[in-house]
């Protein structure tokens, strides 16, 4: 058996008084083992998982008039998620502005930017395509019209 000593000095005398904890090699290898587990391991987040569109693909365009090339969104929200064929989902696109003047502070806008409808459905992830975009004169200006990769997608909640 080997010792592992913990304790704290006597305040009587100029000797160390320590308490002996006697563990045998096994636990010690365990302990040490799960300690190194929880320090090496992620910590998950706590909060709500960002679910976001994580591929984009799309038709080669052939130049032909009035011709729109399909596209599909991959998105990492499927049927766990509560996401199944025809479901409609919002898409937000975060956009971060910095105020210079007052605050120095950095602002981040959760805009609303369209909407996607599911062609297919798995467990942990989805195809859609888009069903409307919000790029009208009522809706703020953000850099790329269409979704891109990264913009969020949350469940659409009717009223």
């Amino acid at each position: 058996m080997d010792e592992i000593c913990l304790g704290t000095p006597s305040k009587t005398s100029d000797v160390i008084d320590l308490k002996v904890l006697r563990i045998g090699h096994m636990k010690v290898k365990i302990v040490i083992l799960a300690l190194l587990s929880i320090l090496i391991l992620p910590i998950k987040s706590l909060g709500a998982k960002n679910y976001i569109i994580y591929s984009v693909v799309q038709d080669i365009p052939m130049g032909f008039d009035n011709e729109i090339p399909k596209k599909n969104f991959y998105i990492n929200m499927g049927s766990h998620q509560g996401v199944k064929k025809d479901t409609i989902l919002d898409v937000y696109r975060t956009i971060s502005r910095l105020d210079p003047y007052s605050s120095k502070k950095r602002f981040n806008y959760k805009i609303n930017i369209g909407k996607l409808q599911i062609l297919h459905s798995e467990e942990n992830a989805a195809i859609g395509r888009l069903v409307q975009l919000e790029n009208g004169k009522n809706s703020p200006l953000y850099e790329i019209d269409g979704f891109m990769i990264g913009d969020q997608v949350d469940i659409h909640i009717t009223d």
